[in-house]
């Protein structure tokens, strides 16, 4: 029985060598570092345009603020708030009683003062020719000269106050200064109004179409601007929130300094806007088109880190590791990033797993990040 014992013992012992290559190499095995999952995409070359974008505000082609030029009752409106009206459209009609009253009492002074210089005219004529035959002195004649004068002189007097009330009489009828769209009505029929006057202002008519977008980008780019506005005329866009599609119109107006407080220059742009997307006061999104840059470096951008040292990529080599390296990136896109100096076209970088990852890690890439298209380069305006 002992001998049977001890007989178990050794082949356990036996057993348990034979074990221990095994767990070793199972440790081993389990010590070996394991590829980080990640997806990568290829750095690729791409025509981008260059544009800037900016938060803009709309403003009215022409605004006009509808006074009248006489005093009077407001007896009559023609149309109604928020109407579209034309240029030379009747708006407002006032009490012309007086004015029509004031201008025929002038014509009647008109007519009876060029009578008096008719028969002045005749009186100095005749005695024109007494003086002549030495029939009257002369001073007698200067007297029916000089009256003569002023009997004309009276009749252009006259008649400048008959065109004066005849124009006070049409103003009493109010046209449109412009067309565009009318808003809040001020006044209402009945009001008696004064001429001129900033508390009698009738309606407030805004040109829509066109219309502007004013914004503002800063002035490092105004050398660049003023060089492409120079060779044509430059696009700009504006997309009101919540519409579908933007307006595209041409910048029409580079302010003539720099706003020293923020460091920008006020540019404007002009729409056509015939759908009416834009309204005055509405705030927009603006881009302005500078042109194409042929050829650039574009990674997606979020392949791009930021570090201590600044910004980096991963980029995948050969043997299926990763290093770290660091880029100078360009122009922002809406899923791309201009890379100026760091990586070149067909190099594979990481764009998802980064968090795992340090220099020379291994990585399996699980799949390719599907190809961004091209979009707007933008430089940060805003």
């Amino acid at each position: 029985m002992k001998h049977s014992t001890q007989v178990f013992s050794l082949l356990l012992l036996a057993a348990a060598w034979m074990l221990i290559p095994g767990c070793s190499s199972q440790k081993a095995q389990s010590a070996a570092p394991s590829a980080v999952p990640v997806v990568a995409a290829v750095v690729t070359q791409k025509n981008v345009p260059v544009e800037l974008r900016a938060i803009g505000n709309v403003q009215a082609y022409n605004t006009v603020q509808v006074k009248t030029q006489v005093p009077g009752e407001l007896t009559g409106v023609l149309f109604k708030e928020g109407d579209d009206v034309k240029q030379g459209q009747l708006l407002f009609t006032l009490d012309s009683r007086t004015f029509e009253a004031d201008l025929k009492r002038l014509e009647a002074t008109l007519l009876r003062d060029q009578a008096e210089a008719a028969n002045a005219r005749a009186q100095a004529t005749r005695y024109a020719k007494l003086m002549e035959e030495g029939v009257v002195a002369r001073e007698q004649y200067d007297q029916y000269r000089t009256q003569a004068e002023a009997m004309e002189a009276a009749v252009q007097a006259d008649k400048s106050a008959v065109e004066y009330a005849r124009l006070r009489l049409g103003y009493t009828k109010i046209f449109s200064p412009i067309s565009g769209r009318t808003g809040s009505l001020l006044v209402h029929r009945g009001n008696v109004v004064k001429e001129n006057d900033e508390k009698s202002i009738l309606v407030a008519i805004n040109q829509i179409t066109p219309i502007y977008a004013e914004f503002a980008v800063p002035e490092r780019f105004l050398p660049q601007i003023k060089a492409q506005a120079a060779a044509g005329k430059l696009k700009v866009q504006a997309l009101a929130p919540g519409e579908a599609g933007a307006e595209t119109g041409t910048l029409s107006f580079v302010d003539n300094t720099v706003d020293q407080t923020t460091g920008t220059i006020r540019l404007k742009g002009t729409f056509p806007n015939p759908s009416r997307r834009l309204w005055p006061g509405q705030f927009v999104d603006v881009v302005l088109w500078l042109g194409d840059r042929p050829n650039a470096v574009v990674v997606p951008t979020q392949a791009v880190q930021t570090g201590q040292q600044g910004q980096f990529v991963f980029v995948v080599k050969s043997d299926m590791t990763v290093e770290q390296r660091a880029v100078k990136t360009g122009d922002a896109v809406d899923n791309l990033t201009v890379i100026e100096q760091g990586v070149q076209p067909g190099e594979r970088v990481v764009t998802d797993g980064q968090l795992r990852l340090v220099p020379g890690a291994r990585v399996e890439v699980r799949q390719a990040a599907p190809e961004a298209a091209p979009a707007a380069a933008t430089s940060g305006a805003q």
